[in-house]
C-alpha cells in the first residue's frame, strides 16, 4: 500500500504527497512542517541572547539604583544586650546578678533607591521613614545625631537619679546654664556656637536656666554684639559629652524670623533679637555615691528605664530579675515617670532574637510591641519605675523594700 491514495484519473490536484517526498511546487520549496521546525530551531538559539540581555540590564539597573540616594531612612532592629555591662557602682555595694536586664537599641541607616525596595516591600521587620518624618525640625543630620547623644547623656544622669532616689539616697541637683540643644543653619550662633557647649552669662548676667538666658536677651536690638559665657563642651568619636573650658565669645545677633514666638517661660513673646538655638536648662547631678554608666555610639533616651532597674539591680540584691532574661525600653526622669520612644516593634524583634521572657514598654506602645511578640514573649505597659517593680515581685523578683544607707561619693 503506498504512502498515499491513489490518484483518480485526470484529477492531479487529488494527489497527497509524502513528507519526504519533494513537494508538489518542486525541489526548491518545503512543506510547512519543515518550515515550523526550522523556524523553531532559530528561535531556540535566540532565548539565550534574550535571557543574557535581560540579566544584563537587570544588573546594570540595579547598580544604578545602587548609587541613587533616596531621602529615606530604614529602621531595623538592633541590639539587646545586658545592660549591666555598661554600669560601674562602687566595689563593696556590687551584687553578683542572678537575671539579665536587656537594653535594646535599634540601627538607623540611609537608603538608596535599591535598598528602599528592599526593605519598604521585601522586609516586615523593619520601618522605612522619610528624612523630613526622622529629623522633625532638626535641619541635618549631624545635629540628629549629636543630639541624640546629648539625650543619652541626660537619660543616664535621670536613670541613676530614679534608681537611687528607689533606693532611699538623696539625690540633689542644680541649674548650671542653658544648654546649646540645637543651632539653626544660617543663624549668628551657627558661626559660634555648637551643640552641647552651655551658655552660662550673656554680657556678664547669670543665665542657669534656658529661660534665663531667654530673659537676657530679651530687648537686645538686632545688630548688636553680646558676649557669652560658654563652657565648651563638646561631643566625642564615640558619642561621649566631654567637658571643656569656658571662655568668652561675641556674636553679632540677628534681626528675628518672621512669626518666631519664644514659648515654655510664661507667655507666649516676640523676641527682639536673633540668636538661632534651642536651648535646654543644663543640671550638675549631685549624686551620693559613684555610678558611671559607660555607653559608646549610642544615643537616645530611651534606655534609660533599662539603665534604672540594672542599677537597682547591681546595688541591691542582684535578684531583681528573679533569675529571668527580661528587656525594657522607655525613657525616664528624675521621679521614675517612664515615657514613649519610638522604634518599639523593631526593638520586640531584637530582645525576641536575645531570648527574653518579659518586655517592659511605655504604656502607648504596648499595642506596637504586642504585634510583633511571640507567644514566649509577655509584654507589660508601664507608667513608672515603682510600677516595673511591682510586676518584677509578682514574677519572683528580689525587689528591695529598706532604703539603702546613704554613703558619700569618694
Amino acid at each position: 500500500m503506498s504512502d498515499y491514495d491513489a490518484p483518480s484519473a485526470g484529477d492531479a490536484t487529488s494527489v497527497h504527497p509524502n513528507p519526504a517526498s519533494p513537494s508538489a511546487n518542486g525541489a526548491a520549496g518545503a512543506p510547512s512542517w519543515l518550515e515550523e521546525a526550522a523556524h523553531g530551531r532559530v528561535a531556540g538559539r535566540r532565548w539565550p541572547v534574550v535571557l543574557i540581555v535581560l540579566f544584563a540590564v537587570i544588573i546594570a539597573a540595579g547598580w544604578i539604583a545602587n548609587q541613587v540616594p533616596v531621602n529615606y531612612y530604614v529602621i531595623t532592629p538592633g541590639d539587646a544586650t545586658p545592660v549591666s555591662q555598661f554600669i560601674e557602682v562602687p566595689a563593696g555595694l556590687n551584687h553578683p546578678l542572678t537575671g539579665k536586664i536587656l537594653l535594646t537599641d535599634v540601627f538607623v541607616t540611609k537608603l538608596n533607591a535599591l535598598s528602599y525596595v528592599r526593605y519598604r516591600f521585601l522586609d516586615s521587620n523593619n520601618q522605612v521613614v522619610s528624612g523630613p518624618d526622622l529629623f522633625g525640625p532638626t535641619p541635618n543630620e549631624g545635629q540628629y545625631l549629636d543630639q541624640g547623644y546629648l539625650q543619652m547623656a541626660q537619660a543616664q544622669n535621670f536613670a541613676t537619679a530614679a534608681a537611687l532616689t528607689r533606693l532611699g539616697y538623696t539625690v540633689t541637683s542644680t541649674n548650671a546654664g542653658a544648654l546649646v540643644y540645637g543651632i539653626a543653619p544660617h543663624s549668628p550662633a551657627s558661626k559660634t556656637l555648637q551643640v552641647a557647649q552651655v551658655i552660662t552669662a550673656v554680657d556678664g548676667t547669670s543665665t542657669p536656666t534656658d529661660c534665663s538666658l531667654i530673659g537676657a536677651l530679651h530687648g537686645v536690638a538686632p545688630g548688636t554684639v553680646v558676649t557669652l559665657t560658654v563652657e565648651q563642651s563638646s561631643i566625642n568619636d564615640i558619642g561621649q559629652v566631654v567637658p571643656g573650658p569656658t571662655a568668652q565669645k561675641q556674636v553679632r545677633l540677628a534681626e528675628p524670623p518672621k512669626g518666631l514666638v519664644d514659648t515654655g517661660c510664661g507667655a507666649p513673646t516676640r523676641p527682639t533679637a536673633y540668636l538661632g538655638i534651642d536651648p535646654q536648662t543644663q543640671q550638675d547631678w549631685h549624686f551620693p555615691i559613684k555610678v558611671t554608666v559607660h555607653t559608646a555610639d549610642i544615643g537616645g533616651p530611651s534606655a534609660g528605664l533599662a539603665m534604672s532597674l540594672g542599677i537597682i539591680d547591681s546595688l541591691s540584691s542582684g535578684r531583681l530579675t528573679g533569675n529571668r532574661i527580661i528587656a525594657a525600653t522607655g525613657t525616664i526622669d528624675q521621679n521614675g515617670n517612664v515615657g514613649d520612644v519610638g522604634g518599639v516593634a523593631e526593638k520586640t524583634v531584637a530582645v525576641e532574637r536575645a531570648g527574653a521572657s518579659v518586655f517592659f514598654v511605655p504604656a502607648v506602645e504596648r499595642a506596637t510591641a504586642q504585634a510583633k511578640a511571640n507567644s514566649h514573649l509577655h509584654v507589660y505597659a508601664v507608667s513608672n519605675l515603682d510600677q516595673v517593680l511591682r510586676i518584677l515581685e509578682r514574677l519572683g523578683g528580689s525587689v528591695p523594700t529598706n532604703p539603702v544607707p546613704a554613703q558619700v561619693a569618694p
